[in-house]
């Protein structure tokens, strides 16, 4: 996925979108911005709803509804996931478009940031239902999307198989291969090495950076990790591979676990695998999922929810470090809260950059028809990501404020420079 976690409507009482307006306007009365940038980047620059008829197994036609937002391109074509949610609204697909531009710009990638979805429950769908809505999809959006205007990937309840099935479909209606219109494809069909666990590992590669700025040894490090699904198992295996880290409790949607001496990801992964959950883990004790949080460790990753650090519990986090892989798991409040007790957080659109970079790298690929192995892939991430942090790190204390707002001052200016330059403004 390029934005891991799940649905950011779901837990915040602020609509997504305004949230990512107010978070513009701040950024813009710091950097004192022009009134006619703060207009345009306050609203997508485009976006489409559209009407799927899909035929289900049983002969009937159901239509879903489905969106694609393009916020803001200035920096070169918009790029971003594509969910499939129950759950999934306007609102929610224009905030993480938003949310895309900064991403892309932080990292300095020459993208802007889209997002699109489709209210559907994957769960309760076949493959055939899927491969139907997944075809059905783009023949509704296929004139708004292309490899010089804006490329789609995987995200919430989307996955490599779909995006074979979305690139196929735009291919047919171009009448030509067009493997560039879509990243996160099956490897066969033009995807990139190194992109399975690209959010999670390049999300460890600036906590490396952050723990070298705080004096902090990650091996042996303690780690608890909010949120055990397929990020959270990355983090967790690859944080002990590279690091050494001991990752002493892991929570899903169903409970969390705890062992003080240290959990083994791999056979975490294979009791998950065969129960569907980390809960009943042997040799580890049961934890509530709220004292996950409050552990005392030294690294804190939240993987899955938003919102669960907030005003309520901020005072009581312990983590030296906060590393952010899902999507807005730290409300306004805390963030401030944090901060004033010098808790180093690493906001979720400079942590979770990883898989958006890779797709770039995909893009690249595609373009050139040529492959890189995935020891370059993993090289020139760690580049990327290692430069974006310290970019951060100098600008939060340039500032005196923190990360997450020393990430939107960096990239609501660079994508304002770009307006400017372009003369749009």
């Amino acid at each position: 996925m390029e934005l891991s976690g799940v649905s950011v409507a779901g837990a915040c009482e602020l609509n997504p979108f305004a949230m990512a307006q107010q978070q513009c306007d701040d950024c813009a009365n710091i950097l004192n911005i022009d009134q006619g940038v703060r207009e345009i980047i306050r609203e997508p620059m485009q976006e489409i709803h559209v009407s799927i008829p899909v035929r289900m197994d049983d002969g009937s036609i159901k239509v879903f509804k489905g969106f694609r937002v393009i916020h803001n391109n200035a920096l070169g074509p918009a790029k971003g996931g594509i969910r499939f949610h129950p759950d999934e609204t306007a609102d929610t697909v224009r905030a993480l478009a938003t949310w895309m531009t900064w991403k892309c710009a932080l990292v300095e990638l020459p993208l802007g940031g889209g997002k699109g979805g489709v209210v559907c429950n994957p769960k309760e769908m076949s493959q055939g239902e899927l491969e139907r809505l997944s075809r059905g999809y783009v023949d509704r959006v296929w004139q708004v999307i292309g490899p010089d205007k804006d490329i789609p990937a995987p995200d919430v309840y989307t996955n490599p198989q779909i995006m074979a099935w979305m690139m196929d479909q735009y291919s047919k209606i171009a009448g030509k291969n067009q493997f560039g219109v879509i990243t996160g494809k099956p490897l066969r069909l033009g995807g990139s090495a190194g992109r399975h666990d690209a959010t999670a590992r390049g999300g460890l590669y600036v906590l490396r950076e952050a723990a070298r700025a705080r004096g902090l040894n990650l091996k042996g490090a303690t780690m608890a990790i909010q949120g055990y699904g397929n990020a959270g198992s990355y983090v967790a295996s690859l944080a002990q591979e590279l690091f050494g880290c001991r990752i002493v409790a892991v929570s899903d949607s169903k409970g969390a676990v705890y062992n003080k001496m240290g959990l083994d990801p791999q056979l975490l992964s294979e009791h998950k695998s065969f129960t569907g959950s980390v809960v009943g883990f042997p040799k580890s004790d049961p934890l509530q999922q709220a004292e996950l949080l409050e552990l005392d460790v030294d690294v804190l990753c939240p993987c899955s929810l938003e919102g669960v650090i907030n005003a309520g519990n901020a005072e009581r986090i312990k983590a030296s470090i906060v590393a952010e892989f899902a999507n807005g798991p730290t409300t306004p409040e805390a963030d401030e809260i944090l901060f004033a007790r010098d808790i180093h957080l690493l906001p979720d659109f400079l942590c979770n950059a990883g898989g958006v970079t890779v797709s770039y790298f995909e893009m690249v690929q595609n373009f050139n028809m040529f492959y890189w192995e995935e020891k370059e892939v993993y090289e020139r991430l760690d580049r990327k990501m290692t430069a974006a942090y310290h970019s951060v790190l100098e600008m939060s204390k340039k500032y005196g404020v923190n990360m997450r707002r020393a990430a939107y001052i960096l990239a609501v200016r660079r994508v304002a420079e770009a307006m400017q330059l372009r003369g749009w403004v």
